[in-house]
């Protein structure tokens, strides 16, 4: 049987000293793959400068199912892109969370 279970992820990114403006615009571009893998951005935004330590940017992301999800991650799109995101971005953490009503 398919796995229909929503699932929402917190998403925490920091971008490579100096390249904060390449972080985000990747994610602006990579992000809107989403919705043809049935997800969306509930929430997008960036850490005040001067937070030592803190991410870059914070994006709260929900897909109609793991396999969703699993195909948003496989999408040759979003692969292709995997050395100007390498380039960006030096760490990711992704949570699976449970949202809230």
């Amino acid at each position: 049987m398919p796995d229909t279970t929503t699932v929402a992820h917190c998403v925490l990114l920091w971008a490579r000293p100096g390249q904060e403006a390449a972080l985000a615009s990747y994610e602006d571009r990579v992000l809107t793959l989403m919705a043809d893998h049935d997800g969306r951005i509930l929430q997008r935004g960036t850490i005040s400068a001067g937070d030592a330590g803190a991410p870059t940017e914070v994006q709260i992301l929900e897909f109609g199912s793991a396999a969703a999800m699993d195909a948003y991650m496989a999408d040759p799109r979003r692969t292709a892109m995997a050395g100007e995101r390498d380039a960006a971005i030096a760490r990711t953490d992704v949570h699976r969370i449970r949202l809230n009503s």
